[in-house]
């Protein structure tokens, strides 16, 4: 069998720490954009309430797309090793 497994793909530490910084700049703007707004209170409560929902769904998504890719990449797998070990156990030269 060949050794043609997929390379698992990790992000480097600077990626990462880039995400996690843009997303903190990315809700501290929001969180003083909405601070800042000449608004009563509850306007203030309910675009706050919205930007966590929002947050919460984006995560969520995210994670849904991850988890299917990941499930698929597995089906992959699973597909390939069938396919190596029908290849290995067949003999073009044996006689019918």
């Amino acid at each position: 069998m060949s050794d043609t497994s997929s390379v698992k793909q990790q992000s480097t530490a600077a990626f990462y720490g880039q995400a996690v910084a843009s997303f903190g700049v990315a809700i501290a703007a929001v969180a003083f954009g909405i601070y800042s707004l000449d608004a009563d209170g509850w306007v203030r409560g309910f675009l706050a309430i919205s930007v966590l929902y929002l947050v919460t769904s984006c995560f969520t998504l995210a994670k849904v797309v991850r988890d299917r890719q990941e499930a698929g990449q597995l089906v992959s797998r699973v597909d390939q090793a069938r396919l190596e070990k029908i290849l290995s156990e067949h003999d073009p030269f044996q006689k019918l």
